[in-house]
């Protein structure tokens, strides 16, 4: 399932894996790990942030992939499924064929 993560991390923490190259380190795995479709880094609400588009092929994946930004950066996560435009046409097409 196509999924995105969204994570805020911790200033404090985010500042300390910069200085001590973890941060640069974790994202380079995660992104080995997850393979994204696309993947994104920039400000949100005032902190360092990420979105990441990837396949989620089973939710017992979420805990290895995620745990070190939450152990590591204070990151507060969310992880919700999304679809493309043809995701999204398929979908709606399969509404305007189904009754009520």
């Amino acid at each position: 399932m196509r999924v995105m993560l969204r994570a805020h991390l911790d200033t404090a923490a985010g500042n300390e894996g910069i200085k001590s190259g973890a941060l640069p380190q974790s994202m380079k795995k995660l992104m080995d790990k997850l393979k994204p479709e696309a993947a994104y880094f920039g400000l949100h609400e005032g902190v360092r942030s990420c979105w990441i588009v990837f396949d989620l092929q089973d939710s017992s994946m979420m805990p290895p992939l995620m745990e070190e930004l939450f152990l590591n950066f204070n990151a507060d996560i969310e992880v919700a499924p999304v679809m493309d435009a043809a995701g999204l046409a398929k979908g709606l097409a399969a509404m305007e064929s189904s009754p009520g």
